[in-house]
């Protein structure tokens, strides 16, 4: 129905490795350039984890060379999958922690189930920081003061609290989670929506508030110019008229 679905699967807690960073990339490319594909939607395996971050033993087993260049292809990784022109969902299923809720946070809405669990970056109490993008997406998401709050205390929090703090769009209840999440995506796919537009939107916004003003309306403008020459755009003006 348009929506392509990445499930982050390596139980009991979905941790990440540089071979699932590496698949991750590879769906990320397909279903970008898939013309059947209007929507992705990434979630965990199982019922209790979105993704719990890194595998922590093959972290503790590498050396210090490893482990940069793993954080910075994840960070490759995570800046693709933010910036590719289709809306992304991050359906979390469970706890998403770590570099789980990085993943999460590269994702353009964040949708969870009602108590199943919680989010946080608590890699202070390993003694290093989230280095997939942590400390800058969520400064972004929930301001200065209290990004760094969270993150060097470590604490967890509740799907409702990172609701209210905006780290969260929405909060669905009951059994049926990935139905209600499949309904969600559904509305931003063809016919119901311009999906190339909802690309377009979610561009623009992720491109141009990392630049000056100036630059993110000249972004703004390319993408309108675009949109324009789409049949999407000629049957929509039309039908209004």
């Amino acid at each position: 129905d348009g929506a392509a679905y990445m499930t982050l699967s390596d139980p009991p807690a979905n941790t990440y490795t540089p071979e699932m960073m590496r698949q991750l990339d590879e769906a990320i490319l397909a279903a970008r350039f898939d013309p059947e594909v209007h929507v992705i939607v990434l979630t965990g395996e199982g019922e209790k984890f979105f993704c719990a971050g890194a595998n922590i033993q093959m972290l503790s087993e590498s050396d210090p060379t490893f482990k940069y260049f793993f954080c910075l292809h994840a960070n490759e990784t995570l800046n693709r999958l933010e910036h590719t022109p289709k809306l992304v969902i991050a359906a979390l299923n469970g706890h998403t922690v770590g570099g789980g809720l990085e993943i999460a946070m590269a994702a353009d809405l964040r949708i969870a189930k009602k108590d199943s669990g919680k989010v946080g970056l608590p890699e202070i109490n390993l003694g290093v920081l989230p280095g997939t993008g942590g400390t800058q997406r969520l400064a972004r998401m929930v301001g200065k003061s209290k990004s760094i709050e969270l993150m060097v205390t470590g604490g967890l929090i509740s799907f409702e609290e990172a609701k209210d703090l905006g780290c969260v769009n929405q909060i669905f209840e009951g059994d049926d989670f990935m139905d209600q999440i499949h309904a969600y995506a559904r509305q931003f796919c063809t016919p119901d929506k311009a999906s190339k537009a909802v690309g377009r939107i979610k561009r623009s916004v992720q491109s141009g508030a990392e630049v000056p003003f100036e630059s993110g309306l000249a972004t703004e403008r390319e993408l309108q110019q675009q949109l324009f020459q789409s049949a999407d755009a000629k049957e929509g003006l039309n039908a209004y008229v």
